[in-house]
């Protein structure tokens, strides 16, 4: 009697989890969904300038402004080439390499916000050698979208430094330059130019993973159920409809 308690409850326990588990994932999927038809409503509004973008800063110096985030913008100014950092272990369309960002100081500004240029390819004889990539000098004038700081790859280390590292957030390289930065970036778009891709992965919601992961773990709570049945139910009845 005592086994056969244990086992119900055990299955009543694995039921509950499983199914909870479920619905966590669903949410998530929400959540992601949510926040990916926001961010296309955000790339179909008016461009926004460099003007609107330190008018944010002033408000948002975390750089979670929704209202100019995806937005479309387009910014003059002077590239600053000696702050260039090469992002490793990035890719576009399947192959590895690196994303160029460079700062650009906005015209008639002391201002200066980091420009996600492009990727490039990397050597892969000579982990240190940088492929060719031009920068103009004087005025120049960048069109693409307002982004956060590159995203994060996972790191083992600490905050990394130097031309070539794997990550870049704002607030950091802020200090380590000492860069009068805007807490946003600019992802630059258009055709292939000055040795970059710029073939930027199409956002996704990334909300069909979750859902998958949902249905999975609720086939996981029916099949705990199924089994219960069969095994705890089922089965005892046969057999004693056998010894009968």
């Amino acid at each position: 009697m005592m086994k056969r308690v244990i086992i119900a409850l055990a299955a009543l326990i694995g039921i509950a989890v499983t199914v909870s588990l479920g619905f966590w994932q669903w949410g998530r999927g929400e959540m992601r969904t949510a926040l990916h038809d926001a961010q296309v409503r955000q790339e179909q509004l008016a461009p926004v300038d460099a003007e609107a973008l330190v008018r944010s800063a002033a408000v948002h110096p975390k750089g979670d402004d929704p209202e100019i985030l995806h937005r479309a913008v387009t910014v003059r100014g002077q590239w600053l080439p000696e702050h260039t950092v090469w992002l490793d272990n990035r890719q576009m369309n399947g192959a590895p390499g690196f994303y160029v960002v460079t700062p650009l100081r906005l015209e008639h500004s002391r201002d200066v916000v980091l420009v996600q240029r492009g990727w490039a390819p990397r050597n892969f004889q000579q982990r240190t050698a940088l492929p060719l990539v031009q920068t103009p000098p004087g005025t120049v004038e960048v069109r693409g979208r307002v982004a956060p700081s590159p995203a994060k790859l996972y790191s083992f280390g600490p905050d990394e430094a130097g031309t070539i590292r794997q990550n870049l957030e704002v607030a950091g390289f802020r200090a380590e330059t000492g860069l009068p930065l805007l807490p946003v970036s600019v992802q630059q778009e258009g055709a292939a130019s000055e040795g970059l891709q710029r073939q930027w992965p199409q956002a996704g919601s990334g909300a069909d993973k979750n859902y998958g992961y949902a249905f999975q773990w609720w086939a996981i709570a029916g099949l705990i159920a199924v089994l219960y049945v069969w095994f705890q139910l089922v089965q005892p009845r046969r057999r004693r409809h056998r010894g009968l």
